[in-house]
């Protein structure tokens, strides 16, 4: 296989990759296209979900006006939680059940487009929670099958949600994040207005983009698809693949970017281009990670939202702990890519240079060389000096292992083995990097 020059196939071992169509529209102003979208898909009762905090944006203002213009019946929900949890899931989804829409509509960052997600799973084919939610955690059980339309206009250059069949929430019971994965969650449609990002204020910038940037530099780094063995059916190839050709290429284009434009997007307000270029970056990254998935950080960070102590940061809401979800990936990556730096340099090396690296490393200095860059990334854009930063230390170790090494499916996909200790270790290396 030309294509695959860097996947190495052996019998019993997979040997084909999917390739997931996306259906997005982009450009300044498409927001306003939300009515003529639903009115092709047939919608005439939809719920828009959104959150308190831009309920009354002209963001959402807009939606509505278009779907309403269109002659289409709109119910708001605005009790979206940021960084939801299992009951915000619950109460999300009641909402739907009793609703009789025939669509779905999300207006807002990551925590709102999951959140339709899992309202349109579970409004759609009710079930006792944990039913969908990913193994060890929960069941594992597949979506029985196609959801309702769910349109995902994106107000955040990050998640890129809108291109991924994955919704994340906080388990209340485990103090951890936890999510559900399936193709069938992929919303029907995103429109992804740049507009957006201008009005956003630095720290969500700064947090939302190197959210891109790990989901791009994860699915880059990607244990292979070629290393995990042949499902008997088509049927059973897992929803994260693992890195292919496809992804690889997506990948980079958004590292590219982000190396380009992360740092006027959050210093310099008026740059509306760079926050633009991020909007663009966060769209791509979504493609890329929801065909080959993530791997360390984000599994290590789900253990340092849940966990979280009294960290408020400027620019988010005051009334609740919270370490954003971008800035909680973040700060495990530095330590994460010292370690698997030596399990692919040639891809570490990749990203290095995509994200702005001049110094000319060889393989084994692969991954510092990465962890550098990114650290000096993260000073440049006010991102707190690792876990210390946002209020752990040495006593919360065993505390922050014991809440990420349940992430199987995204442990599975580092490129390089890992058992507890070696997640010990990294918690360890990332308390603080200057």
């Amino acid at each position: 296989m030309a294509c695959c020059h860097h996947y190495q196939f052996e019998a019993g071992y997979e040997d084909a990759f999917r390739v997931d169509g996306q259906s997005l529209v982009f450009g300044p102003g498409c927001l306003t296209e939300a009515g003529a979208h639903a009115s092709s898909l047939n919608l005439s009762r939809v719920a828009l979900y959104t959150d308190k905090g831009i309920s009354t944006s002209d963001h959402v203002d807009k939606v509505r006006a278009s779907l309403v213009q269109a002659g289409i019946d709109v119910v708001i929900y605005d009790d979206v939680s940021i960084e939801p949890t299992d009951e915000s899931f619950k109460a999300a989804a009641t909402f739907a059940q009793e609703g009789n829409f025939d669509g779905f509509i999300s207006v807002g960052g990551g925590s709102v487009i999951d959140t339709c997600k899992a309202t349109n799973l579970y409004a759609t084919y009710p079930a006792e929670f944990l039913t969908y939610v990913n193994a060890p955690v929960g069941n594992g059980q597949p979506v029985p099958g196609p959801l309702k339309p769910h349109i995902a206009c994106p107000t955040t250059a990050g998640t890129g949600s809108e291109a991924t069949g994955i919704a994340v929430f906080d388990l209340l019971s485990m103090k951890a994040k936890t999510g559900i994965a399936s193709l069938h969650m992929k919303p029907t449609l995103g429109l992804v207005d740049p507009l957006v990002t201008h009005t956003l204020p630095k720290n969500i910038i700064a947090a939302t983009a190197f959210d891109v940037l790990s989901h791009a530099l994860e699915s880059l780094t990607a244990r292979p698809f070629s290393q995990f063995a042949k499902p008997d059916t088509a049927k059973g190839r897992p929803y994260a693949q693992g890195g292919n050709p496809f992804s690889d290429m997506i990948a980079k284009e958004a590292l590219d970017i982000v190396g380009k434009y992360i740092v006027p997007a959050v210093t310099d307000a008026d740059n509306y281009e760079a926050r633009e270029k991020l909007m663009w970056a966060s769209s791509l990254a979504g493609i890329a990670f929801g065909q080959a998935g993530c791997h360390l950080p984000h599994g290590m960070s789900y253990a340092v939202s849940g966990l979280v102590k009294d960290f408020r940061p400027e620019g988010y809401p005051q009334d609740t702990p919270i370490v954003p979800h971008g800035m909680s990936v973040i700060l495990n990556a530095p330590s994460v890519f010292r370690l698997t730096g030596p399990h692919a340099p040639e891809r570490h090396l990749t990203a290095y240079k995509c994200l702005g690296g001049t110094h000319e490393a060889g393989p084994s200095e692969a991954g510092d060389a990465i962890a550098e860059q990114l650290i000096g990334m993260m000073k440049s854009t006010g991102i707190p000096n690792g876990l210390e930063g946002v209020g752990y230390n040495a006593s919360d170790l065993d505390k922050l292992t014991d809440g990420a090494f349940p992430q199987k499916r995204l442990m599975n996909l580092a490129p390089c083995p890992i058992e507890r200790s070696d997640l010990h270790q990294l918690f360890e290396g990332a308390m603080s990097y200057w």
